[in-house]
């Protein structure tokens, strides 16, 4: 196998407080491998400014200035994390690499990892995927979403690993597949596990954040969740459709019941506390189904309407 060019792309949202650093530490990285001859010359990285608010974009400019490897494009407003990472990828794609890595502009996730990203690249791996070792930087409460949401979506066949991260290096063939899939909610976690390229998985340890703040709040990850879900699988659909036929058998049973109370115990008396918990009870249950459906609906509702997945203001090439 040759040498390969390696792109890296880094997806940012008011980070001007780092993005300067994390290319400095992103070149030491590519100098390392270049001269390992392990990777191109011309390997070079592409930032994503998301619809920044601050200096985030001037600071990239002035650095694409002085140094033409660093290349990126600004969103003309905020789309989003994995809208980001996948127009970094469609990037690249256009401009040439024989593989990408994408990485959090907060570099908390260990860039010196790549390394090893490569070595699995040239063993033949079309993706190589980093795994957290823990999550001692997280907050309890993230620690327990994050559990519970890997453990549903592995209920639903995603057959995603406990702490995956988009931390991860994609070959041009895949690139390559990725491009023909154009649905607007593309869940990448679960459709690098799901089409079937040959993955590797490598652990690192996540370093604390040194400038600034996540820009992942808890709507953030709910609105990935709810999407990694929805557009994932329809189980939960399905899963609505069990709750209708038992609410149904349940409602034919008390139905049968209250006659038979009524023919043959003429002074039974109903007690309206039963009465207000079981209404309570079913009517949580039908609001949880139309708020199922209505995710599903309103998935529906942003793919037919066509829209790009995002719009670029400016760019670096």
């Amino acid at each position: 196998m040759n040498i390969p060019k390696l792109a890296i792309i880094i997806p940012c949202y008011n980070e001007e407080l780092c993005v300067e650093n994390t290319a400095q530490k992103l070149f030491a990285v590519l100098n390392h491998l270049i001269r390992l001859n392990k990777i191109r010359k011309d390997s070079y990285m592409y930032f994503i400014d998301d619809g920044s608010q601050d200096r985030t974009w001037a600071i990239i400019e002035r650095m694409h200035r002085l140094n033409p490897l660093v290349k990126g494009q600004k969103f003309i407003k905020n789309f989003g994390n994995q809208k980001a990472i996948i127009a970094g990828l469609e990037a690249v794609k256009r401009i040439g690499c024989d593989c990408v890595v994408s990485i959090d502009a907060d570099l908390q996730q260990d860039e010196w990892i790549i390394e090893t990203f490569v070595d699995k690249y040239m063993q033949g791996y079309d993706v190589v995927s980093g795994i957290r070792n823990d999550r001692k930087t997280d907050t309890i409460f993230k620690k327990l979403t994050a559990i519970m949401f890997y453990k549903i979506m592995n209920i639903l066949g995603a057959n995603i690993p406990p702490n995956h991260s988009d931390f991860r290096l994609v070959s041009s063939n895949a690139l390559d597949i990725i491009s023909k899939f154009n649905e607007r909610e593309l869940f990448l976690r679960g459709f690098f596990n799901d089409v079937g390229f040959k993955t590797s998985y490598v652990k690192f340890d996540v370093k604390p954040r040194l400038v600034g703040r996540s820009k992942f709040n808890l709507f953030n990850l709910s609105s990935l969740a709810l999407n990694g879900i929805t557009s994932y699988s329809v189980i939960p659909l399905r899963i609505v459709s069990v709750f209708g036929i038992c609410m149904t058998i349940v409602s034919i049973i008390m139905g049968s019941i209250a006659v038979c109370n009524k023919i043959f115990f003429a002074h039974f008396q109903h007690d309206w506390v039963i009465d207000l918990i079981m209404s309570c009870f079913f009517g949580g249950i039908e609001l949880f189904c139309l708020g199922t459906i209505g995710e599903y609906i309103g998935q529906i509702f942003l793919e037919v309407k066509g829209r790009p997945r995002y719009i670029i203001d400016k760019e670096l090439k």
